[in-house]
């Protein structure tokens, strides 16, 4: 997060960053940002799904970091500790006073937990926050205090950043492998009771002698203690959230598998009043552990995805070199580069990776550069060049002396970039947030209204229904995909763009940069390459082109402008004598400079500084016009009033430069070039460019106002610079972006860094941020539509029209299938490549267009012929089942007065054939229909009910069938049923 924009507001701030633990859904989120926000001192709280970690912008004068950490934990969720832990062996010590006082000076360093020391052995153990603090801040503590820290220490902070990432792939590991255990325990248990409840019947098993009722107590023993061991991370989560009347995710699921849990307990002991209340005995433990299994398939799949959404940084780490060959005492070691300390010089051989950044003093190579950078082409290094770490050397050998090491260095920077920017948030979350924020809530009164509807108002068996479309209602409707949706994207975007040398610093900046419209391009440095050079000297007459060029180098002596380099550059080539009296030197900012010479008064500078001195120009003025037109800056060189001469100065631009416009126009961005130059020199450098807007002739002080104009024009502007004059614009556009060559303040103000020069990054920019909301969208989207298309799909809104329910396990599979599709959505950046031309960008290939659209769909599609082909099965096998219309009458015999209508059947039917009974209950009282010998062969119904039941087909003989209900048999509730194989005519009608 950055606040470059309104530093004012958060002058006593601290930013923090730990690991948050018991998050399931958007739900989560939205309570504890609610939790941290209502601290008195918290500027802003961002908490991040995805990455599980939580960012918090706080002044510590009136909060603690342990008072941010107590608020998660009370708000029902957990903190984890990610310290990492260094020995430092210490020298000097003599008794346990020493040990106190290194103690005392290592536990006041800011980022340390805890500080430990040894007399015996001589160490300090000690557990810091390896983001605030590394190993050369401990180590000056330690002497500080006056002790010393031993030289052979074990690697310390410089690789904690590797230790933390590897110890966070462990624990994600050990997650997934007990995530991994109870999905199949509670998976197989899950089968093997679909199995007793359904496998007799539909897969016909002549020897199976129990019915579903027989297996109730059975399930119960096997399903209870898998449901509770699988489903406890779900059922804690709820609870905690319960006390303090919250809700989450986990809400749903709880209620929703604990309804079908107790419901089914109660039926498995109180099976006769489930009778007597004319409701047929059914249990769900089958789904309630289904359910559990699946949705934690869905966390597996989602966990291992994002540990591969987290893998960008992991990757920069193992980029870095262990060791490094540095010069001591007059040798070459190998050391841990933990041992790197600046001004080493360091020597790297042809195929090493460069340890750490710095400046070569001896030889000369070709370093590949991409790996941060994404510039495929090795770069020619040389004397005076900077290298920067993790980068390959592949031709020569050469020496440099390190200049930054530990989180110094550019890896580490763009290390930290790319964690601070994966645990950021879009502003586009905040709609998912918001809807999540009463998501759940509105969901539980769904519920309840369902049931009350389906239990009243519904056909029979009202409650049964009531109960399943309940529990599909709250198990379908859990908001993960909503969660997920963003934070997901963002970490592989960001990651994405690191990996191609563009950093960006957050979920904003990526935003922000799909709706830029208008980007101003800063000349110098940006389009061209920064290091000018002397083309012309014109002398005016009385004077000679080797006088007025030693003149304006001694002037140009002091500043470090790019154009007075190549001045100064160009005398001392010529070797001329630059030695003389300076005196009364002023830089006129964006016209050039006054001083005195050996006691004359000299003008170097633009036309607009001649007027303003009134120096008349004569003959130099057009000639300073031919130059101009031919793209050059001229110099006029004005001495005691007069004008001397005229220098001509070029910026070569750089070879990317016109494709890399070409491309920004055709992503439809209104393209403009910014100048400091005088309107013929920047017309001419616009032309070559392909650039149709210029502004030229701007003061440093006035580039903010250029971003600013446009910005009131309704423009949404990114700015492109590399200089500390570009910094004030960089921080005004509404997306600045630092070409990582330059100046740190610029790189500071920016919102999106290129860590190379190249300018085709910008394009990178754009194009990634424009795929990566686009997928975000689409996430968003199917999470959406996924809960406004389903839920009525799931309170049993097609129901009339199929006469089918969505079963409960299908409901939880249909939501794993959503987060899984939304997190592998997600992971599809990871095939992001940058546009190779401008008519690429135009004209996308239809396959790429299919791409970007139709994955999500397809994941649609395949999910509704999946459950289009499932229902139209159901369907073609219940229609080939044979109807047997029983109806339970009073018969007004005193001596038997209830009988079945008919008394005898006889049946013609094939062994296993399915066979659909229509039980019609004509009486006022309960009864129920149950056929001896044969399995599920068993339909209830209160008085007035009509019950529909099937069952399979036992083998041809004599079978008796009664009502079960206590002496209902004796008076006459009894029939007789005759089964005997069809006939070869009936078969063939068949």
């Amino acid at each position: 997060m950055t606040f470059h924009r309104d530093s004012t507001s958060v002058t006593a701030a601290r930013e923090a960053h730990f690991a948050v633990t018991g998050m399931t859904c958007a739900a989560c989120v939205r309570r504890i940002e609610k939790s941290l926000g209502k601290l008195e001192g918290v500027a802003a709280a961002h908490v991040n799904l995805a990455t599980e970690r939580a960012t918090v912008v706080y002044d510590p004068a009136l909060v603690s970091l342990d008072a941010l950490k107590s608020a998660v934990v009370n708000a029902g969720y957990g903190v984890r500790d990610e310290t990492a832990e260094v020995t430092l062996p210490i020298t000097g010590m003599t008794c346990a006073a020493c040990v106190r006082r290194v103690e005392k000076a290592l536990n006041a360093v800011e980022g340390v937990a805890a500080a430990t020391v040894n007399l015996a052995t001589e160490k300090a153990t000690v557990r810091f926050d390896p983001t605030r603090v590394d190993r050369q801040t401990l180590v000056a503590a330690v002497e500080k205090a006056g002790y010393g820290v031993a030289a052979a220490a074990p690697e310390g902070p410089a690789d904690a950043g590797g230790e933390l990432v590897d110890e966070e792939t462990r624990r994600r590991a050990r997650e997934l492998r007990i995530m991994a255990v109870q999905f199949g325990v509670s998976f197989a248990t899950a089968l093997v009771l679909m199995a007793i409840m359904f496998g007799p019947q539909w897969l016909y098993l002549p020897w199976w002698p129990w019915s579903m009722e027989d297996t109730f107590l059975f399930q119960f023993i096997l399903a209870t203690p898998v449901l509770f061991w699988a489903g406890w991370r779900f059922y804690a989560s709820a609870f905690r959230a319960a006390r303090h009347l919250e809700v989450n995710m986990n809400t749903l699921v709880t209620i929703g598998t604990l309804a079908a849990w107790a419901y089914s307990v109660f039926v498995t002991f109180f099976t006769d009043t489930i009778h007597q209340a004319g409701i047929m005995a059914e249990v769900y433990f089958d789904s309630a552990v289904m359910i559990i299994s699946l949705i934690l398939l869905g966390k597996f799949l989602e966990t291992r995805a994002k540990g591969q959404t987290a893998g960008a940084i992991k990757r920069l780490l193992g980029l870095q070199a262990k060791t490094a060959r540095v010069f001591r005492d007059g040798q070459e070691i190998d050391l841990p580069i933990s041992e790197v300390r600046v001004g080493d010089l360091i020597r790297v051989r042809p195929g090493e990776k460069v340890p750490v950044d710095g400046v070569i003093i001896d030889g000369r190579s070709s370093v590949d550069e991409s790996m941060l950078t994404g510039e495929s082409i090795p770069v020619e290094k040389t004397v005076g060049d900077t290298v920067i770490g993790a980068t390959l050397n592949t031709t020569g050998t050469f020496t440099f002396r390190a200049t930054k090491i530990g989180s110094d260095t550019t890896l580490a920077q763009i290390v930290k970039l790319v964690e601070q920017a994966q645990g950021s948030k879009a502003p586009i979350q905040q709609l998912a947030d918001v809807f999540v924020g009463y998501f759940v809530p509105i969901v539980l009164v769904i519920a309840a209204a369902v049931f009350a509807l389906w239990y009243f108002f519904g056909p029979q068996p009202s409650f049964t229904l009531a109960l399943v479309a309940t529990v599909s209602v709250l198990i379908i409707a859990c908001p993960c995909a909503m969660g997920l949706a963003t934070p997901t994207a963002i970490m592989v975007g960001t990651g994405k763009g690191a990996e191609n040398g563009v950093l960006i610093r957050g979920g904003e900046a990526l935003e922000t940069a799909h709706k830029v419209t208008a980007i101003v391009l800063d000349k110098t440095g940006t389009l061209t390459r920064g290091k000018p050079s002397l083309t012309d000297v014109v002398p005016a007459e009385g004077h000679s082109a080797e006088e007025v060029l030693r003149l304006a180098a001694i002037a140009e002596m002091g500043s470090e402008h790019p154009l007075a380099q190549a001045i100064v550059d160009r005398a001392r080539a010529a070797e001329l004598d630059l030695l003389a009296d300076v005196e009364d030197f002023q830089a006129i900012p964006g016209r050039g400079v006054s001083v005195r010479i050996d006691g004359a008064s000299l003008l170097l500078g633009n036309a607009a500084l001649m007027g303003e001195q009134g120096v008349t120009l004569g003959a130099l003025e057009e000639r300073w016009t031919e130059l101009a037109q031919a793209g050059k800056t001229p110099v006029y060189l004005a001495l005691n009033g007069q004008a001397a001469g005229v220098l001509a100065i070029a910026d070569t631009i750089k070879p990317e430069a016109r494709e890399a416009v070409a491309e920004l126009k055709a992503l439809g961005l209104e393209v403009w070039m910014l100048t400091g130059d005088n309107r013929l020199t920047a017309a001419a450098v616009a032309r070559e460019l392909g650039i149709t807007n210029v502004m030229s002739e701007v003061l440093p002080s006035q580039k903010s106002d250029k971003v600013i104009a446009l910005q009131q024009a309704g423009k949404i502007v990114a700015m492109v610079g590399d200089g500390i004059n570009d910094a004030p614009a960089l921080a005004q556009a509404d997306l600045g972006i630092a070409i990582g060559t330059g100046a740190d303040v610029a790189i500071e103000a920016s919102d999106v860094t290129l860590v190379g020069g190249d300018l085709r990054g910008v394009v990178t920019a754009i194009a990634l941020s424009r795929k990566t909301i686009g997928v975000i969208k689409s996430n968003l989207f199917w999470a959406f539509a996924y809960n406004i298309v389903l839920i009525p799909v799931a309170a049993g809104i097609l129901f009339p029209f199929t006469g089918a329910m969505l079963n409960p396990a299908l409901a939880a599979a249909a939501m794993a299938l959503s987060s899984v599709s939304v997190v592998t959505n997600s992971l599809r950046l990871r095939s992001f490549k940058a546009p190779k031309s401008a008519d690429e960008i135009r004209r996308p290939s239809a396959a790429s267009r299919i791409r970007e659209y139709g994955y999500l769909v397809a994941v649609a599609a395949g999910a509704l012929l999946l459950a289009a082909g499932g229902f139209v099965a159901a369907k073609s096998a219940e229609a080939s089942a044979k109807e047997i219309v029983v109806e339970a009458v009073r018969t007004g015999d005193p001596a038997k007065p209830y009988a079945f209508i008919p008394n005898d059947l006889h049946l013609h039917l094939e062994e296993g054939q399915l066979v659909r009974i229509v039980f019609i209950n004509r009486d006022t009282q309960f009864h129920d229909w149950e056929l001896e010998g044969v399995p599920n062969a068993h339909v209830g119904a209160r008085g007035g009910q009509t019950v529909v039941w099937t069952f399979r087909a036992r083998g041809s003989g004599d079978y008796h069938a009664e009502c079960t209900v206590p002496l209902h048999a004796e008076y006459g509730m009894t029939q007789h049923i005759e089964i005997v194989p069809p006939s070869a005519d009936e078969r063939g009608s068949a």
